[in-house]
């Protein structure tokens, strides 16, 4: 029995449910949300829609623990963070959340793992499933507004690089404008889903 059949004999049923006692309701629907919207973008880029559901579910199984609880857990755990990660724990969950997951459902599918670890900033040379998580975490339907929303949710259903590129773009421009600063590892990510873009319109 593989790690997906484990989980599916195991009842994604029982997951919601279990989900639905660890979150906050807000975190809880957004959560659905994900999964539903990460399916139908699989559905159209040719990825397993049952992988998408999954690490849509539990992407942010370790977003309501605290900033504290979370790095106190990188250090016990030995999970590598960068000083920038340390300095905003709050993009850290992916990892945390990943390792948890790893443990307490027996996922070995390293596509999943991955997908659900770098939803928060996203990485060079993402699979279309950390893609589809990635995206599917920025533009499901129960978001609060955001800039420029409409033309990145028509982006993904065309063009998975394209949509990442305007999401970290969307995303500096925030930033700049909060008076913050974007990682250098961030900006790299950004400049190479960019050229990505731009050879993928050639």
């Amino acid at each position: 029995m593989n790690d997906m059949d484990y989980i599916l004999k195991n009842d994604r049923w029982q997951i919601t449910k279990q989900l639905k006692r660890r979150l906050s309701k807000k975190r809880y629907i957004h959560s659905l949300s994900v999964a539903y919207t990460a399916a139908a973008l699989a559905m159209v880029h040719d990825v397993n829609p049952e992988d998408a559901i999954m690490a849509g579910l539990l992407h942010d199984y370790a977003k309501n623990i605290s900033h504290e609880e979370q790095l106190a857990y990188c250090d016990k755990h030995r999970i590598e963070l960068s000083a920038y990660e340390r300095r905003n724990p709050q993009i850290i969950h992916g990892k945390v959340g990943a390792l948890m997951i790893m443990r307490r459902y027996h996922v070995r599918d390293e596509n999943i793992i991955n997908a659900i670890m770098n939803h928060t900033v996203g990485r060079m040379h993402m699979s279309p499933l950390e893609k589809i998580i990635f995206i599917a975490d920025y533009i499901e339907p129960e978001r609060e507004p955001l800039p420029n929303i409409q033309a990145i949710r028509k982006a993904a259903f065309k063009n998975l690089d394209r949509t990442i590129y305007m999401i970290l773009e969307n995303t500096r421009r925030y930033l700049v404008e909060k008076g913050g600063t974007p990682d250098e590892s961030t900006e790299a990510v950004l400049n190479y889903y960019k050229e990505e873009a731009e050879h993928a319109d050639k």
